[in-house]
């Protein structure tokens, strides 16, 4: 009995290991308390110092993108301020510095307003000089060269584009209307750089030549040549048929610039009185007619005995066809095209400031038509000036004496006229002494006459890119201007051509010309060989010589 006493006694928990179980669980509750509380706080702590550490990094990275934004914006503000201390320079051409600082969309605005297309054929770009959009922009000169401009508000569209580019050195081929003011575009350069040149010249060695088509043009170019000429100390000549060459070789000895025809110059040039030998600057003007009338081999032989590498090749003109293109291959060195207004390779396009007018009618009506249109022009005491053109010089004569017959106060040029009458009567024209001049096409290209109101085409030409540049005769320089044509059955060939003209500068085109068709056919003439654009043909043109 007292065993299992005992026993039970060693079963039964004491009162001190109880209290030892509490006091172990509390210490374990406290602990568990305290490490919580420890694990919260070194969270919150590291938490706090998170924080803390993306606070930093945030203020120093927005404190370095300020840094970064000030020191670019500072360095732009430098790049401007040598942008505009420092003009472009290429190749002895000084861009000004007024015209680089202009903003771009400035540039753009010009470009796009006059119809400008630059293309570098080096690049397939366009080059990074900008155009001269007025004469303030023009290169230092050191004497009064630019005097004469002040005749002019600004530069026209094909001088703004073109005077980078020639006063850099580079060659370029301009396209643009006659009328556009393309000889101050290849003419300021070429005095800007004899005044330039620091090289000696022997006797009948001239530095730069032009050629043109036709003695009218070359005299007009001449003319206004020599305005800027005696600024610039050159000695200006003027090479023509139908004159003497003595007096020309005697012109030649000292001439710094000559301004010729191809076939009087080919002439002085076979027979030793002119050495080309030395040429740096060479102006072919419209370039195209040349090759129409036949002149591609007379144009290469005055070129072969020139330098290549230091010669410096311009053309000028108003299309530029496939034939045309080539031949410039040939003998330019990447040139720059600067085409006003258009693709040049494309149809004929009419001045659209011009009102075309075409009217059907019957051969026999062409006459009492004609006098109609003048009397309608004449009346009044200021009578306009009147551009009556035929095809052909024994029509001119014959529609000359039946203008002169009605009392009007009229001239004519064409082929037959010795030189002193064809310049009397183009001066009495251009004065208003007589105010009806009639043509033949001698006149349709480059003439610069001003204030012609209206343009009469008493026969159709034989290609509608002459009809293009005889009616390019009026509306010229910005003013407008009257075109009347009077068409006829003989001249239906020509009907698609006309009509595309007409469609193309927004006139009324006539039921009675629809007519004919709008086919464009592809033709030959005996005088002109393939005169439709791109025509390839064994047949060359005939040369037809009017100097």
């Amino acid at each position: 009995m007292a065993k299992r006493s005992a026993d039970l006694t060693e079963l039964r928990p004491s009162k001190k290991s109880k209290s030892d179980e509490e006091s172990s669980i509390k210490k374990e509750k406290r602990d568990k308390k305290d490490k919580k509380e420890k694990k919260e706080k070194k969270e919150k702590k590291e938490k706090q110092e998170k924080k803390e550490k993306k606070e930093k990094s945030e203020k120093k990275e927005k404190s370095e993108k300020k840094e970064e934004k000030e020191k670019r914006k500072e360095k732009e503000n430098d790049e401007d301020r040598v942008i505009a201390t420092s003009p472009l320079e290429v190749k002895g051409y000084m861009q000004a510095s007024a015209l680089t600082d202009l903003p771009q969309s400035q540039i753009d605005q010009f470009l796009e307003e006059k119809v400008i297309k630059i293309t570098d054929s080096a690049t397939d770009a366009p080059p990074q000089l900008r155009p001269i959009i007025s004469f303030d922009y023009l290169p230092p000169c050191g004497n009064n060269l630019y005097a004469p401009l002040k005749a002019f508000p600004a530069p026209s569209p094909i001088q703004a584009a073109t005077w980078p580019l020639l006063l850099s050195g580079r060659d370029v081929i301009g396209i643009a209307e006659t009328g556009s003011g393309k000889t101050l575009g290849f003419g300021l350069p070429c005095l800007k750089k004899l005044l330039d040149s620091k090289r000696s010249r022997a006797p009948y060695q001239p530095a730069a030549v032009i050629i043109s088509p036709t003695r009218e043009l070359a005299m007009q170019i001449y003319d206004q040549l020599v305005k800027f000429s005696d600024v610039a100390n050159a000695d200006v000549t003027c090479i023509f048929g139908g004159v003497g060459k003595d007096e020309q070789r005697v012109a030649l000895r000292t001439a710094a610039i000559v301004v010729a025809t191809p076939g009087r110059l080919k002439d002085l040039q076979n027979d030793e009185s002119v050495d080309l030998s030395k040429v740096n600057y060479l102006v072919l003007d419209e370039a195209d007619r040349m090759l129409d009338k036949g002149f591609e081999q007379d144009i290469k032989d005055i070129i072969a005995p020139m330098p290549v590498s230091e010669r410096q090749t311009v053309m000028f003109t108003a299309t530029w066809p496939k034939s045309v293109r080539e031949l410039a291959a040939t003998f330019m060195n990447s040139p720059v095209t600067v085409t006003i207004g258009g693709d040049p390779s494309a149809d004929p396009r009419a001045n659209t400031r011009i009102k075309q007018e075409v009217e059907v009618l019957d051969g026999r009506e062409k006459e009492n038509r004609l006098i109609q249109l003048l009397n309608r022009s004449q009346r009044g005491q200021s009578p306009e000036k009147v551009l009556v053109f035929c095809l052909y010089k024994k029509e001119a004569m014959r529609i000359e004496g039946l203008i002169k017959r009605k009392g009007f106060r009229v001239a004519g040029i064409h082929g037959d006229l010795n030189q002193s009458d064809r310049f009397r009567n183009l001066e009495a024209f251009k004065s208003g002494s007589a105010t009806v001049l009639v043509a033949t096409d001698v006149a349709a290209r480059g003439l610069d006459i001003p204030a012609v109101k209206l343009v009469i085409n008493v026969t159709f030409p034989l290609t509608v890119e002459d009809y293009v540049h005889r009616i390019g005769r009026t509306g010229r320089a910005g003013a407008e201007g009257h075109a009347v044509t009077l068409f006829t059955e003989q001249d239906k060939a020509l009907s698609g051509g006309l009509i595309n003209v007409l469609k193309a500068a927004k006139q009324e085109v006539p039921e009675a010309l629809l007519k004919f068709g709008t086919t464009v056919k592809k033709k030959q003439h005996d005088a002109y060989g393939a005169f439709y654009k791109d025509i390839g043909t064994d047949k060359k043109a005939t040369k037809i010589t009017f100097d």
